[in-house]
């Protein structure tokens, strides 16, 4: 028998429908009576008849006829909310959808496992698992060596002895004794205090990071927890439940508490939920709608899992992950730069770079080498040329191996950090099975993945802050040789001049953004956490600097391709040639002024979805 779960007031009502041609307008009436039964006064109301409303999706938001069948409008178990005519939306409802979610609607539950242990993912896994493509288990290691730190926590509540966070309380409390009674209450009243976090949700992707982080190093076995408990929580990610985490709150020192609690609220049935299938809803129901129940603490269970650096270090893994891609782009829409600008490849030099092995020096000019290498791809825009008087081009097509390959360097540094970080223990306090003890110490603190993102950021600036010089050197006819701003009859038409405008604002803003958050401290928790890290808002602000560099190059990629259109019938070389066609598949040729951001946003989500730099025949040899 069908079964929906609607919304109604600020209450989730489940009503079962025996007949899947009653009409959407009789579920809101069902659903109605039925709150008003539940209340006193009615609800305020004389009868349901008299109540005018309209109904719509949670997930989506998306209104609903009334005159449609529940068969034909609704899937089996979908959450809606009845709307009543003249109300306020319900402030325990989350009307406002995580930032991407529409990327979930053809969402399909992968089959494929990762197996976890806690010492061997990567980055590039836990992007996978933030992106819906695998599920989770653990590995036979994993499992014992959690039922071992278990046996280590089950003794010492049995015994009574003194522990910190599992028979004290926490940070300035950590001298106040709990009793045995008490110890389950103390795990599920610090999970409700420490959820304190503000701002916007995190996106899908990333609160699925987060809990698959979490996963990963509660799977080491060193924190406490049950493998009862840990196999609930892999559950929830399984089935894709993912809790209301605010993205602010965290200052990276005792781990990321806020948005750990928040994950953890959500997993024992408290606060806000979402799904693919359910959309917002109470944690509980979303929870019972996929035939799961809330996790029941046991002592020291919320500790394990709040306490720990996994929000600044998944997002970190984004960050550099999406910093990689970006960087091999940035080198071959340079390249396809450099050729409409009609440069010189004499500075990439085998022997040049030789000279001065930095490794990522010598990448980033074995790259430029390989697209504009005109023996094995002849260029005609580079033989168009050869006999120019001119004998070296601009910093920003010249030093482009200097200035890319520091980038590079530091995306490899930064990833090696990050990588370390995923795959330890930063609990506190540590459980040491072989040992039979806890230990209280400091994992927790973030410091190491803080000042790797803001380093990250610093690094990757760069990419947008040299593309942005070739943006105007595209734009500007008495460097380009081309029309000005790239547009026939200038005047009448502006081209490119506000795209560029647009790349200097965000390469400005990304200034800003570069102060580095990891130098800052504030003490608190009554001066018990007395030196913190800020590592949030780094990991925050390292994406929000990428963003900004993936846009500035989606725009020179733009500029680069329409200078093409005046040198043609001339070709670039053939892997320039296939960039320029991707492109061209998405957006136009600039002929006359049209609006312009769709265009911008068409080439960003090329460079998001790595397109300028797979598929091509000779990319292979050079990404």
């Amino acid at each position: 028998m069908p079964r929906y779960t609607v919304h109604v007031r600020g209450e989730w009502l489940a009503v079962p429908c025996l007949n899947s041609t009653n009409t959407i307008q009789w579920l809101g009436k069902e659903a109605v009576r039925r709150y008003m039964k539940n209340k006193p006064d009615n609800g305020g109301f004389a009868s349901v008849e008299e109540v005018r409303f309209y109904m719509r999706r949670c997930k989506g938001l998306g209104l609903l006829d009334l005159d449609d069948t529940v068969g034909d409008a609704l899937e089996d178990n979908e959450f809606v909310e009845v709307v009543i005519e003249g109300d306020i939306m319900s402030p325990d409802f989350i009307p406002s959808q995580p930032e991407g979610v529409h990327l979930y609607s053809k969402y399909r539950e992968p089959e494929q496992y990762i197996s976890l242990d806690g010492n061997s993912l990567t980055t590039e896994n836990l992007v996978d698992l933030g992106k819906g493509l695998y599920k989770i288990k653990l590995t036979p290691e994993a499992e014992a060596k959690v039922k071992q730190s278990r046996e280590v926590i089950e003794r010492i509540v049995k015994e009574q002895t003194v522990v910190y966070g599992i028979t004290t309380g926490f940070g300035k409390f950590a001298r106040t004794v709990i009793p045995n009674s008490n110890l389950r209450e103390l795990q599920v009243n610090l999970v409700r205090s420490h959820s304190a976090g503000v701002g916007k949700p995190l996106t899908p992707e990333r609160t699925r990071m987060l809990l698959a982080l979490r996963i990963n190093v509660l799977a080491k076995g060193y924190s406490g927890i049950s493998l009862e408990t840990l196999e609930q929580v892999i559950e929830v990610f399984n089935a894709s439940c993912l809790p209301y985490i605010p993205e602010k709150g965290t200052v990276g020192a005792s781990g990321d508490l806020a948005p750990l609690s928040h994950l953890a609220l959500g997993l024992i049935g408290e606060g806000k939920m979402w799904s693919p299938k359910s959309g917002w809803a109470d944690a509980k129901y979303v929870l019972e709608a996929h035939g799961l129940k809330p996790i029941t603490l046991k002592p020291k269970e919320g500790l394990a899992l709040i306490n720990g650096t996994q929000m600044i270090t998944s997002l970190g893994c984004e960050a550099v992950e999406r910093a990689g891609a970006i960087a091999r782009q940035a080198d071959i829409i340079a390249a396809l730069t450099l050729e409409v600008l009609k440069g010189t490849t004499r500075a990439f030099d085998t022997d040049i770079h030789a000279v001065r092995p930095h490794r990522g020096q010598a990448e980033v000019a074995f790259r430029f080498r390989s697209l504009l290498d005109s023996d094995h791809h002849p260029s005609e825009i580079s033989e168009s040329h050869r006999f120019c008087d001119r004998v070296q081009d601009a910093y920003t097509m010249r030093c482009c191996p200097q200035v890319h390959g520091i980038v590079n360097d530091t995306i490899a540094f930064v990833k090696d950090i990050i990588t370390t970080e995923i795959n330890s223990a930063t609990d506190n306090p540590m459980v040491f099975a072989e040992r039979e003890e806890t230990i209280s110490g400091g994992n927790f603190h973030g410091e190491y993945p803080a000042k790797a993102l803001d380093y990250l950021a610093i690094g990757v600036h760069e990419l947008a802050a040299i593309s942005e010089r070739r943006i105007e050197r595209l734009c500007n006819p008495s460097l380009s040789e081309l029309p000005a701003f790239l547009v026939t009859e200038g005047g009448l038409n502006s081209g490119f001049m506000i795209a560029h405008c647009t790349a200097a604002a965000l390469v400005s803003e990304n200034k800003a953004l570069c102060h580095p958050s990891s130098v800052d401290s504030l003490s608190t928790s009554a001066a018990t956490e007395d030196h913190v890290s800020m590592g949030g808002w780094a990991a925050r602000k390292a994406l929000r600097v990428i963003e900004h560099v993936e846009q500035v190059l989606a725009i020179e990629l733009l500029a680069a391709c329409q200078g093409i259109e005046f040198l043609r019938p001339l070709r670039t070389t053939t892997p320039l040639e296939k960039v320029y066609d991707l492109v061209r598949s998405v957006v136009r040729p600039w002929i006359k002024d049209r609006f312009m951001a769709p265009d911008i946003e068409a080439a960003h989500r090329l460079l998001v979805e790595q397109k300028a730099s797979a598929g091509f025949w000779l990319m292979h040899r050079i990404v």
